[in-house]
């Protein structure tokens, strides 16, 4: 319940430890958390990194915090809280579903950390519920019961996230090893050549020689999202056209 409370700010939610009078806010504290989080991932994220961060004290961010678990809801909710929300309502609904796969795209590059905290148990708070009501705009009117309608989102934003980690994983891989994944199949291609048999492996040898010039990598983040974002639509398509 304390979650909730501070989720939607609700008065003396962050009040309730005695002490001196305090030189910051909940919004401060999640601020501060989600930069971390932006510039070193959600693992280099602590209640004393938040401290250093906002010249407190741990035990001090604790009287806004309870922990780091309730610290992370409160970033995700205001993550979500800031969000682009564009005007759906003059759009068809291809182009309503494909405006909020790229609004989440959007926020999971700018946060990637996002991508990787699970979704089972979302944080009840003014900024999932914001998402959660305007994601379901773009299904309205369909001819969709509600379960379809809910169900019909968690598919787009499965989408979306799944792709959405593959690229970060790329760009994290590219990062750790100091070269880009053209450079690294470069190094690879002369001990690859040695051991592959592309007689044996006829697809794979001729499919990825393709695939990997198209790309100039192993993998194009933008040219899997837009080709798997066509197949979602044409899958709800037959949901949908057929009501």
């Amino acid at each position: 319940m304390r979650t909730l409370e501070l989720l939607w700010r609700m008065p003396g939610a962050s009040e309730r430890q005695r002490g001196p009078k305090q030189r910051s806010s909940v919004d401060a504290v999640v601020a501060a958390a989600i930069e971390i989080a932006d510039a070193q991932g959600i693992g280099a994220l602590t209640i004393r990194a938040v401290a250093t961060e906002l010249g407190l004290t741990p035990m001090a961010t604790y009287t806004y915090v309870p922990g780091k678990a309730e610290l992370v809801e409160l970033m995700l909710d205001a993550v979500y809280q800031e969000m682009s929300r564009s005007d759906l309502s003059e759009l068809p609904w291809r182009d309503r579903v494909a405006t909020i796969a790229a609004e989440n795209r959007a926020v999971l590059i700018r946060h990637p950390w996002v991508a990787y905290l699970p979704t089972t148990r979302p944080p009840l708070g003014p900024g999932v519920a914001a998402k959660y009501e305007h994601e379901l705009r773009a299904f309205d009117g369909l001819g969709l019961d509600d379960i379809d309608m809910d169900a019909a989102l968690t598919f787009v934003l499965g989408f979306v996230t799944s792709v959405a980690r593959i690229a970060i994983d790329t760009e994290r891989a590219a990062t750790d090893s100091a070269m880009s994944d053209h450079q690294w199949w470069e190094r690879a291609a002369p001990l690859l050549a040695q051991v592959f048999d592309a007689e044996r492996y006829p697809l794979a040898a001729r499919v990825g020689a393709v695939a990997g010039q198209a790309h100039d990598s192993a993998y194009s983040a933008d040219h899997a999202y837009e080709f798997g974002l066509a197949r979602v639509l044409d899958g709800l398509a037959g949901l949908i056209e057929n009501r």
